[in-house]
């Protein structure tokens, strides 16, 4: 027994008669075209956590700013 009660031979047959509807060439174009979502969906997950590393270290150094402005003004009076 494989996947869920489907047997390998079950799949076999049913990717034969997909190559059979689609041919390999259409096949190799959709594999490509998904390789290249998913790809691109990694590249903009990867920015998002580039840009909010970026956007968590802004705000420590606008915290580090506000704290070094406060000693000053205390130091004033």
């Amino acid at each position: 027994m494989g996947l869920g009660g489907i047997s390998i031979w079950q799949l076999l047959i049913v990717l034969a008669i997909i190559v059979l509807l689609f041919g390999t060439k259409k096949l190799r174009g959709i594999g490509s075209d998904l390789g290249g979502a998913v790809k691109g969906f990694k590249k903009a997950m990867s920015d998002e956590d580039k840009t909010s590393a970026q956007l968590t270290e802004q705000k420590q150094q606008e915290r580090e700013n506000t704290t070094e402005q406060e000693k000053k003004d205390k130091d004033k009076v």
